[in-house]
């Protein structure tokens, strides 16, 4: 079959299915793992679509953003180990940031009994950081349901009287050209923000949001570091060359 056949093959399954793994493309296509794995990098270069582990997803148009209970059981395993690699940066003493998300939220368990001050903009972290016997200070601002945030004036108001050793904040893109991104731009404004404030700034993600470009941008690549599980590719080498990349196995 030829490449251009197979490429339409995947667009065309990925349109009507959303996502797809190696495997359902290669029985579709009647390609190997190999090719199809070769393919789908070509056409995540060409931003036609994004690859997952195991697979590949539709991209999804710059307003999109799920609900703060559909993202809860996405990418768990990944999302487990990028909060762990994060965890294993504090240091006793510091004042960190963390920002509202589900990956995000896989730091907490980490810091139970741990010297450190939280600030979040997350309302539903804070039970969970009092019972880990964590000092943690929650911002105002307007409650965003969708992704459990705590956005707007009063929100950018309360983190303008901190200063953070380092902060770690959820995106729901990223991009070598665009940078990082997120549908909302209050809440962008706030994770900027926050970023500003830091001494370190992280962004955690898993390999889902590469090559996604949301309406709001927070900042550049070289304005975080970036903690993620994307498997060496061209496109991981290209942020690379602008920012430090922490790579955790899963």
């Amino acid at each position: 079959m030829l490449t251009t056949k197979r490429h339409e093959i995947i667009l065309a399954l990925l349109k009507k299915r959303k996502t797809a793994s190696i495997h359902e493309l290669s029985e579709h296509t009647g390609a190997s793992i190999s090719t199809i794995r070769r393919d789908l990098e070509k056409l995540e270069q060409e931003e036609k679509l994004k690859r997952v582990h195991g697979g590949a997803s539709q991209i999804t148009n710059n307003r999109y953003e799920p609900e703060l209970e559909e993202k809860q059981g996405l990418n768990e395993p990944a999302k487990a180990e990028i909060g762990k690699a994060a965890a294993e940066l504090i240091e006793e003493g510091d004042c960190l940031f963390i920002d509202a998300g589900t990956t995000t939220q896989q730091i907490l368990p980490h810091l139970e009994d741990k010297n450190v001050v939280v600030v979040t903009n997350a309302y539903h972290f804070v039970t969970t950081l009092l019972g880990l016997g964590v000092e943690v200070y929650l911002t105002g601002g307007r409650a965003k349901a969708k992704t459990g945030a705590l956005i707007g004036v009063q929100a950018e108001e309360t983190l303008q009287s901190f200063r953070f050793d380092k902060s770690f904040i959820g995106m729901n893109g990223i991009h070598a050209k665009h940078g990082y991104t997120t549908p909302d731009p209050e809440e962008a404004r706030v994770k900027r923000l926050a970023m500003d404030l830091s001494k370190r700034a992280f962004v955690l993600m898993d390999d889902s949001k590469f090559q996604q470009v949301s309406f709001s941008k927070v900042g550049d690549i070289r304005d975080a570091e970036i903690i993620t599980n994307r498997e060496e590719d061209s496109i991981l080498s290209e942020i690379q060359k602008t920012t430090r990349v922490k790579v955790v196995k899963i």
